[in-house]
């Protein structure tokens, strides 16, 4: 086939991808039409262009036929556009004079009728041919990094990650908005299936990142503001005043006695309110750091100016400061690691289930302080009334799989709602009644974990529960809270009176997962889920690179499961601080000094700040290492002065020219 001197020799590849592709589309029917297409030079199908083989076969052409720009008609450029970048590298080709075309995703899995999906086939790889014979050859550019990460959230996760970076040689910022890490394991007694004590596992792991000298443990502080890049962040971290120095505190508790209020009146959170504390407390005696803190809301002295100051007397060490003012802290990092964790749902928005009505509705990790032994009840289930309840419902999936609330399964309440009915029934001896839809236990040990609370006699009944009542039926039901529930394997609805009931709240994202999405540039999902870059090849990466996800702030997930994710996510912030360098993408956006009016229009429609303007020139400069290519700018630049690379004017009418020429 004759070419023009200036007409590029490029090779075609398409991809049967199993039988994803080749099911839909006349693989040898498109390969033949690409042979035929201006400047192809080569023209080849095969089984799976990403396995070895197929990268092997690009790489072979490369060198044995001169090819110049390669094409490969398969998936998602998401999924493998790297892989055959490397191919082409491999085969002594410049990686940016490739070009993907996607017939699975956009043609093979959407478009029913097999003839319609071939030329729609054959019409993109025409798009891809054209776009590709005007691709320039572009280099990355390299950018130092540092040494430092910081990792937002201290509970299990954040905890484990920190810990591991740390070890590994690394300064870690460990933040967290309460004034104690630990997050909500802090608060169990017992963990499933194994029943070993949460504590046990986690205090110790708590006092190595107080004790590391490698961790800068950050409590009761939040991110405020979020600068720079990968390798080079540059983040602001406000820390909240705990009105007691850190430093000087030692939490003997004398402060916590001498306070103004006889006894505590406040409503602990901690303990979920099943406790109270006073204004000045400490969170819970293992907390880490061991100090306390005053709440400003209910201090007398802080609200209303009026208090004997009782509190700053009895500390011996001066450590009390009621004047302490918020501090604001900027750090430097390579990378963050967010671990922000989750909130229970608020079952006061099912009324049906009386939270909130009736005392003794309870939510599970209400139950996980009443049954731990530290807890509000030293570990005793118990009524309202101090009695031992005789009987007790657990009712699963609230505010998971409903569409009304939140249609995704939770993951753990199954498990946990089997560990509090094996608790319960251990300590107060009460018939438990666990109400279920489905019963999923796909952990290790999960399973025999369900076969044994079967054993110990817990009676299960699959079906959803319509309503909870006090009104009594029958003599029988007097006094107790009636559960009104379908029983689908026999195929009646039952009236079960019982003492206690115990809703087994689902997993939701923390309110305020937008706020801080938007701090550090990452996505959400619909539910409100942080976002990964991709769920199987990328599971702890996000779309801005150097910031990773962890644990049950990406989705709801049990304790080893958050820890193999923090374990990950650590891996790959190490992984990026001991390359030492970034790479930076050379997809981005390029100002023309002369053509620019100096409008400012681009400064405001960049979503990565990464356009200034230079005041001396009066122009517009971008920032290659924080533009990602987007092409909001160029887009929006009025006098056209803005142009981007990998996505320039030529190649685009060019591709558009392929498409339409073929349709």
């Amino acid at each position: 086939m004759s070419q023009s001197p200036a007409c590029p020799r490029i090779g075609v590849y398409v991809c049967h991808c199993g039988m994803n592709i080749a099911k839909q589309v006349a693989v040898e029917a498109v390969t033949e039409f690409a042979a035929r297409l201006p400047g192809v030079a080569v023209a080849r199908h095969y089984k799976f262009m990403c396995s070895d083989p197929g990268q092997e076969l690009i790489q072979q052409d490369i060198k044995e036929s001169g090819l110049e720009r390669v094409v490969v008609a398969s998936c998602s450029p998401l999924l493998h556009e790297a892989t055959f970048r490397k191919a082409c590298a491999a085969g002594g080709l410049n990686p940016f004079c490739f070009q993907m075309a996607n017939i699975r995703e956009q043609v093979a899995w959407v478009t029913a009728d097999k003839g319609r999906a071939t030329s729609k086939a054959k019409a993109l790889i025409a798009a891809a041919v054209e776009r590709v014979s005007r691709a320039q050859p572009l280099e990355r550019k390299r950018l130092a990094v540092g040494d430092k990460v910081v990792i937002v959230g201290g509970g299990i996760a954040g905890i484990h990650a920190a810990l591991t970076i740390a070890d590994a040689g690394k300064k870690v910022y460990l933040v967290e908005r309460e004034p104690t890490i630990g997050g909500h394991m802090a608060k169990f007694d017992k963990t499933f299936p194994t029943l070993d004590c949460a504590a046990c596992i986690l205090t110790p792991k708590m006092s190595s990142v107080k004790n590391h000298p490698n961790i800068e443990l950050m409590s009761y502080s939040e991110v405020e503001k979020v600068e720079g890049f990968a390798g080079n962040f540059k983040i602001t971290i406000q820390k909240k005043p705990r009105y007691v120095h850190e430093e000087l505190c030692v939490g003997c508790g004398e402060c916590v006695d001498a306070c103004v209020f006889p006894k505590a009146k406040f409503p602990s959170e901690f303990d979920e309110g099943l406790a109270l504390r006073k204004p000045v407390y400490m969170p819970f005696p293992q907390a880490t750091p061991a100090v306390v803190v005053i709440d400003p809301n209910t201090c007398l002295q802080l609200t209303k100016g009026k208090c004997k100051q009782k509190c700053v007397e009895a500390c011996q060490r001066g450590a009390i400061d009621l004047k302490q003012e918020p501090e604001q802290v900027e750090v430097e990092a390579a990378a963050v690691i967010v671990a922000t964790g989750f909130k229970t749902f608020d079952p006061r928005g099912l009324p049906q289930y009386g939270y909130g009505r009736y005392g003794n509705v309870y939510t599970s990790l209400e139950v996980e302080r009443m049954v731990n032994a530290s807890g509000p009840t030293g570990g005793e289930v118990v009524l309202k009334d101090g009695a031992k309840p005789r009987s007790v419902a657990i009712i699963h999936c609230v505010g998971s799989r409903d569409k009304k609330t939140h249609p995704w399964c939770s993951r753990v309440c199954c498990m946990y709602s089997l560990k509090l009915a094996h608790l319960v029934k251990e300590r107060s001896g009460a018939d438990v009644f666990s109400f279920y839809i489905d019963m999923r236990t796909p952990g290790k040990g999960y399973e025999e974990f369900y076969d044994r609370l079967l054993e110990e006699g817990v009676h299960f009944i699959r079906g959803r529960v319509s309503h909870i009542t006090d009104w009594a039926m029958t003599k029988a039901e007097e006094g107790k809270l009636v559960v009104s529930a379908e029983d689908s394997l026999i195929g009646v609805t039952r009236r079960i009176p019982v003492d206690m009931v115990i809703l087994s709240v689902g997993l939701e994202p923390q309110p305020d997962a937008q706020e801080v999405r938007k701090k550090f540039n990452i996505s959400c999902s619909q539910e409100g889920w942080f976002l990964e870059r991709h769920p199987k090849l990328a599971p702890v990466a996000t779309f801005t690179d150097g910031v990773w996800i962890a644990g049950a702030c990406q989705g709801p997930k049990d304790i080893p499961d958050t820890v193999a994710q923090a374990g990950a996510a650590a891996s790959e912030a190490l992984a990026l601080i001991d390359k030492g360098y970034v790479e930076i993408e050379p997809n981005t956006a390029e100002v023309d000094p002369e053509a620019c009016s100096g409008c400012k229009t681009c400064l405001g429609m960049c979503p990565y700040h990464a356009i200034r303007r230079d005041e001396e020139k009066g122009v517009a400069v971008v920032n290659e290492a924080l533009c990602k290519g987007c092409g909001t700018c160029v887009a929006a630049c009025p006098s056209g002065a803005i142009s981007q690379h990998m996505f320039t004017d030529d190649e685009i009418y060019q591709e558009l020219e392929g498409i339409l020429s073929y349709v």
